[in-house]
């Protein structure tokens, strides 16, 4: 990528955060919209999961596959057809008649949003080079999440309320437009140095470990272990499979040696737990608010500001702390912060008194806020440069997998709490189990966080980027040798 000047670099920034705007406020509008959804579709408790699963299921199991191809056939010509389908998979839910055609249609949209969040943090981390000026930028993109989660229930709640359901999906439409002509104007082309050839095995695998994983999942409350068992047996061989056959092959689509650098290997870890903690905390956040309270979709949008705000404000602080200090303090602020939200819902009802529930989501808006930097500049800052893609999708891949078994296990838990009571009387006590979930995320994000960041740990980055390095030394000479 040639060098650019700043104001061009803050421009690109500006361009990848639109993608991550369009995808991010499709997640928190749509959970604005779920009981709305439900009624208008007859869907279950588990129809409404599989609307959100179905996204970021084929999202998580193909995002390294689109970071790996951007790297090898050009990040922006991925980045625009990116662009170009999740927009035309917005449209198709738009006009989805039933359940079925909306959860395809969802499907359609993921494919498209695999190639945009890890190729633009790609594009990112090409262009802002200063690992100071990177970590800023990266909080920049951290703090869309916060815009989208602050926008998203707002204006989610408007549109469901005077035009219906279906106008959320007509959001995206312009953003990703004007994303798609501004890319074609400002951003370069970038790739990897070498290319890295597919992995068609390996994606297969990837794709029947999380699909079979996550119906398991879902599933295990209504259809019963004989029904599920099968599918959590292909999800048992397929990772068997990726362990075994991965570390053969010259250029895996996951490359298991990013996995000797602790810090690497801990963000990994700390955002399946973030993210997972996000979508059972929406989740159960939204039909709370609207099936047990009764609140409209606009009120229920309101409520959840005391957690999209501080996430918002908070995204950015971590980023400069990150930058500064490094990704300890802000990843220990977040464990603690989100640790304490969930024991507050899970030991203390928090959610049947309205100061209680306003400091828990105030809580869990703050962790949130504080986790979502150090995880990014932790995968991507110890890769090799042409590795970036498939660094970054790695870390996306682990966000969006986090959120989707969220939405699996915290839904089917409390589908298994409320079985054939009265959906109002029991849904407090039937939440109690995915509460204190979510809180073993945020122990699990403080304790992993402090363990993966200190001087061993450091050292291990250190020593698995030189090892990398010299892999790709040896590779461009021709010479044989995968460590």
């Amino acid at each position: 990528m040639p060098e650019l000047s700043h104001r061009r670099r803050l421009l690109v920034l500006a361009i990848c955060c639109m993608s991550l705007l369009i995808v991010s406020l499709d997640n928190t509008v749509l959970n604005v919209a779920l009981p709305s959804m439900g009624r208008d579709l007859h869907a279950s408790t588990s129809g409404l999961q599989w609307t959100i699963d179905a996204y970021t299921l084929v999202l998580a199991a193909l995002l390294m596959l689109a970071g790996s191809t951007a790297d090898r056939i050009g990040r922006r010509k991925v980045f625009l057809a990116g662009l170009v389908l999740f927009s035309l998979g917005s449209l198709l839910c738009s006009l989805a008649p039933s359940l079925e055609l909306l959860v395809a249609a969802r499907m359609v949209q993921a494919v498209g949003g695999s190639m945009l969040n890890p190729v633009a943090m790609s594009i990112i981390t090409n262009t802002f080079t200063d690992p100071r000026e990177r970590a800023r930028a990266i909080g920049a993109w951290g703090a869309v999440v916060g815009i989208s989660m602050a926008a998203g229930p707002l204006v989610g709640g408007v549109l469901v309320e005077s035009v219906g359901w279906r106008s959320i999906f007509w959001l995206n439409l312009p953003v990703g437009l004007a994303a798609l002509l501004l890319t074609l104007r400002y951003v370069p082309e970038s790739r990897a140095p070498k290319a890295r050839r597919p992995d068609p095995l390996g994606q297969l695998l990837v794709i029947a470990l999380f699909g079979a994983l996550t119906y398991a999942i879902i599933e295990a409350p209504t259809a019963g272990l004989g029904t599920v068992l099968p599918f959590g047996a292909v999800a048992l061989a397929a990772l068997a499979g990726l362990l075994w056959y991965e570390p053969r092959r010259d250029e895996p689509l996951i490359d298991l040696r990013f996995f000797r650098s602790a810090p690497f290997s801990g963000a990994t870890v700390i955002a399946v737990c973030a993210f997972a903690a996000l979508g059972g905390f929406l989740f159960l956040s939204t039909l709370y608010l609207q099936n047990v309270r009764g609140l409209d979709a606009l009120h229920a949008g309101l409520w959840m500001l005391p957690m999209a705000l501080p996430t918002f404000l908070c995204a950015p602080l971590s980023g400069r702390l990150v930058g500064s200090t490094g990704p300890r303090l802000p990843l220990v602020v977040a464990g603690v912060a989100m640790t304490a939200s969930g024991v507050l819902f899970a030991a203390f009802d928090a959610e049947t008194s309205d100061v209680t529930m306003f400091l828990g989501f105030l809580l869990f808006g703050i962790g949130f806020g504080f986790v979502n930097a150090p995880i990014t500049n932790t995968a991507v800052s110890g890769m090799p440069r042409s590795q970036a893609g498939v660094a970054a999708a790695v870390a996306s891949t682990s966000r969006q997998l986090g959120q989707t078994l969220g939405v699996a296990v915290i839904g089917a838990l409390l589908v298994a709490g409320i079985g054939s009571s009265s959906y109002r009387e029991t849904f407090v006590s039937a939440a109690v189990p995915g509460w204190w979930v979510l809180t073993a995320c945020g122990l699990a994000v403080l304790t992993v966080g402090a363990a993966t960041t200190g001087p061993w740990a450091r050292g291990t980055a250190e020593r698995t980027a030189k090892q990398l390095d010299a892999e790709e030394i040896r590779e461009a000479v021709g010479a044989p040798g995968r460590g």
